[in-house]
């Protein structure tokens, strides 16, 4: 027997309908490449929504064909969320932050047929249009009176004069909603990158997700600030949750210093806000000295690499601010866990409790999640045994976008397909994540296994260290051994004995790294995390200074 409800598709387009609808007069704030800040509604968003599906149709696009964006977090590139997808479109966001050549592979790769971008990727777009051929049409984000000089070549169109052209009179197709909706190509630090392929669906699901009490907590009674860029798998899946919930929504564009990010939040008295560890810390580095303080901002979700603890602790002790720590994956539309504590444990010391925030948090519904052996066998949830974090869920990959190399998932005896993450992990008795590393970049001393990020983030609670990254070194009687590589604060002075000195008592004797090597900086990746390819390959020859 079947139910006797009514059948609705779940579709992007309904969200910018309910929207529109319900929190019509609600704001949305772009602060915009041209410096200035414009303001309008979910109302206006919808229309101008609308004639980007109207004009995509007039470029005979068909249903499921790429469409391209290189662009900053503004209201722009949000009608393309809507109007691309709404239309039976896949909107393609790509990391304008990878190299030229790896920008144009993924380009040509997903065959994208449309390409709009910010006027300041136009340096990107000189270095790749030739190398292009699927893209018809290069649109530029701007008024018409501001394309960019001398790109004749490019036959290029201003947005305000291609989408403006059309009525808003466009009424949203009802599609499938197993239909691919969007698209993301992981960072790709190891061979070509790989796009996992959104669906309606999955995309849904996923923002009704983000949105519980126990997630992200995002309502309409919050201003909402994404720094995580929109082409990172989506802004993790805000922009739809704040359609959902009709929430005040406010985007950075390419000002993401401290000193503007600060200025923003107060200037729109935002109430949460999302970004990865570095962002935060240069917030919090133009804060104190300062003396800054919030004055709406209540509490932050962090991600795309392990929070360091004394950042958690810095925003909660000296800022009144509830640190999220999150994790998840582009393959994972990206949410997979979200720290927020258990009734049971506000009864527990403040120092207990840090010690729980510090990890990367519970499953969301949606998501499944375990942890094997070398074998495939599951390990218990006690918090001390690690290995291997698969997952399964809704909106979770089961295979990449044109990819010729297999199934990647994991199948158990059930037939139950899980992803492998590539991370290793412990899960706890109440169901708390704890990334020890990625499989890759784990330490192996003496038969031991040593976690980087543990010893990167002590190392991050000096107060004289800026970057940390550790890796592991060869070692004639040890195998491997730990050195960890420091950048300092501007001004601040630090010695290889010093550092070496804090990690006593704050980890095992046998896992406090052999060595303290000072760099002026570290190559960053296009998602914000230390790319550890290259901190290896710039210490290759490194020598032990004894042989203990």
């Amino acid at each position: 027997m079947l139910g006797l409800m009514q059948n609705h598709p779940l579709l992007i387009s309904s969200l910018i309908e309910f929207a529109e609808r319900h929190h019509g007069d609600a704001v949305i704030v772009s602060r915009r490449v041209e410096g200035d800040v414009h303001r309008y509604t979910w109302a206006a968003a919808a229309r101008r929504a609308r004639q980007v599906a109207k004009a995509l149709d007039a470029e005979r696009l068909l249903v499921g064909d790429r469409v391209g964006t290189l662009a900053w977090n503004g209201y722009r590139h949000l009608e393309l969320y809507y109007g691309v997808s709404g239309s039976g479109r896949v909107l393609h966001t790509i990391n304008p932050r990878l190299h030229a050549d790896q920008i144009a592979w993924i380009v040509n790769h997903a065959e994208d047929q449309i390409l709009f971008f910010d006027v300041n990727f136009l340096p990107i777009v000189q270095a790749i249009h030739s190398r292009c051929p699927t893209v018809k049409k290069w649109v530029a984000l701007c008024e018409s009176d501001s394309v960019p000089a001398d790109t004749a070549m490019f036959g290029l169109q201003s947005y305000e004069s291609w989408m403006g052209a059309q009525s808003s009179d466009y009424v949203w197709p009802r599609i499938d909603e197993n239909s691919a909706s969007s698209m993301c190509y992981t960072s790709g630090t190891t061979g070509n990158p790989k796009a996992a392929l959104y669906s309606h669906r999955s995309t849904l699901l996923h923002a009704y997700a983000v949105s519980l009490p126990d997630v992200m907590n995002i309502s309409a009674h919050d201003s909402v600030l994404p720094v995580v860029p929109m082409f990172h798998v989506n802004a993790w899946g805000i922009p739809y949750a704040a359609a959902l919930t009709g929430c005040k929504l406010v985007f950075p564009g390419p000002a993401l210093d401290g000193k503007a990010v600060y200025e923003l939040i107060e200037a729109e008295q935002v109430t949460f806000a999302a970004g990865v560890p570095t962002i935060w810390q240069m917030l919090l580095t133009h804060m104190k000295p300062a003396e800054l303080r919030f004055s709406t901002l209540k509490r932050t979700v962090i991600g795309g690499s392990a929070c360091p603890p004394s950042m958690i602790r810095a925003f909660g002790q000296d800022y009144d601010v509830d640190v999220l720590h999150a994790w998840g994956m582009t393959e994972m539309s990206p949410l997979g866990t979200l720290c927020n504590l258990k009734h049971k444990h506000l009864l527990l010391p403040l120092e207990r409790q840090d010690e729980i925030r510090q990890k990367q948090g519970r499953a969301i519904f949606g998501v499944d999640m375990k942890i094997v052996d070398e074998t495939g066998n599951e390990l218990p949830w006690n918090g001390k045994a690690y290995g291997e974090l698969l997952v399964k869920g809704p909106w979770v990959i089961k295979n990449y976008f044109s990819d010729e190399t297999g199934d990647p998932l994991i199948y158990d005896s059930q037939n139950q397909g899980w992803f492998p993450t590539g991370d290793v992990a412990t899960i706890d008795a109440d169901g708390f994540l704890n990334i020890t590393d990625r499989s890759k970049d784990l330490i192996k001393s003496g038969g031991e296994w040593i976690s980087s990020i543990h010893l990167e983030n002590i190392a991050m609670a000096h107060p004289a260290v800026q970057m940390a990254g550790c890796i592991g070194v060869p070692h004639p009687k040890w195998d491997q051994r730990p050195v960890v590589i420091v950048v300092t604060k501007p001004g601040a002075t630090l010695t290889r004995e010093e550092l070496l000195a804090f990690y006593i008592g704050k980890t095992a004797k046998w896992q406090i790294p052999d060595d303290v090597l000072f760099v002026e900086s570290m190559a960053v990746g296009a998602t914000g995390k230390i790319i550890k390819n290259q901190l290896r390959e710039q210490f290759r020859n490194y020598q032990q200074r004894t042989h203990s």
